[in-house]
């Protein structure tokens, strides 16, 4: 009997069309629940769906958009100015008054050659290499009342600035910095604690390397009698008369430079300073001593 029931269920099923949603029905007294959705809208609500258009009841649109589908920064054709203006290099703003300053209050030695590591540790100063920032620009105002004798290195630099070094018996040289020797350079303590060894500088790029190369810049990389042939010109320019740096007490101070692979003085390319034990280890290999003096 009960696999008559079966077949002849079966047999109803092979018969029957396919479930679907136009076929099915509700149970006997069942009532579907019905939305009114003109009361819900007169009451705010939408449903999950967030808020329509650029705003609701007083909300501000997006930032960009005006009014249209489209905001204006899509709509307005852009600026030469800003064309690779993300590639362009910044150097962060440091007057001659504020050099004077920490001279005065003691935050640098004037006695001692002074660039962009004595600088940041001063820590009025920050550099930020991962902004694109490659360094500091010595800028005019103080100019008129700058009277320290100083031996400093920066990497930009006007033609007012350097007069007003060099007036006093000072001298100045601009320097690049590439991102792995500037890390290095305004965080030594950071960069000594992790116990590699010190980079090598690397030659200026294309868009600045006739910038460094040029003496009227007191570049690094420029001829030093091109230099001293412009320190004359600048002099006799804006009138002052040079001093003898050579027969100087500080000549040594005066004249100390830079190697152009080094970035720190006393310090060179290969060598690893170890903070704990205060020691400087150095490369003996043949291979490492050639990469590093190459």
């Amino acid at each position: 009997m009960a696999g008559k029931v079966v077949d002849k269920a079966l047999s109803l099923l092979r018969t029957f069309p396919r479930v679907s949603l136009g076929n099915l029905k509700d149970m006997p007294g069942s009532k579907p629940h019905k939305v009114n959705r003109r009361r819900s809208v007169k009451k705010g609500n939408t449903h999950g769906r967030g808020i329509k258009g650029q705003g609701a009841r007083g909300t501000l649109p997006r930032i960009g958009f005006e009014g249209n589908n489209t905001p204006f920064y899509l709509m307005i054709p852009k600026e030469p100015y800003y064309e690779n203006h993300h590639l362009r290099k910044e150097y962060v703003p440091v007057s001659l008054l504020q050099l004077q300053r920490m001279i005065e209050l003691n935050r640098v030695d004037s006695s001692e050659p002074l660039d962009l590591t004595s600088i940041c540790n001063t820590g009025l100063i920050r550099v930020l290499p991962m902004q694109k920032q490659y360094g500091i620009h010595l800028t005019e105002e103080g100019a008129d009342i700058f009277n320290a004798q100083i031996n400093i290195e920066v990497q930009w630099v006007s033609e007012l600035v350097i007069a007003a070094i060099e007036r006093n018996g000072g001298t100045i040289t601009t320097r690049f910095f590439d991102t792995p020797s500037l890390q290095a350079v305004v965080a030594p303590k950071n960069f000594f604690m992790k116990g590699i060894p010190i980079p090598k500088c690397k030659i200026p790029p294309t868009d600045v390397f006739k910038y460094y190369t040029d003496a009227k810049n007191r570049g690094y990389l420029a001829n030093p009698r091109e230099i001293s042939n412009a320190r004359l010109e600048l002099a006799q320019k804006y009138g002052y008369e040079l001093p003898n740096i050579k027969d100087d007490e500080k000549f040594e101070m005066l004249s100390a430079r830079k190697d152009p692979r080094q970035i720190f003085y006393g310090l060179a390319p290969g060598w690893i300073v170890n903070l704990q034990d205060e020691t400087v280890l150095k490369p003996k290999g043949k291979e490492h001593v050639e990469y590093y003096e190459s």
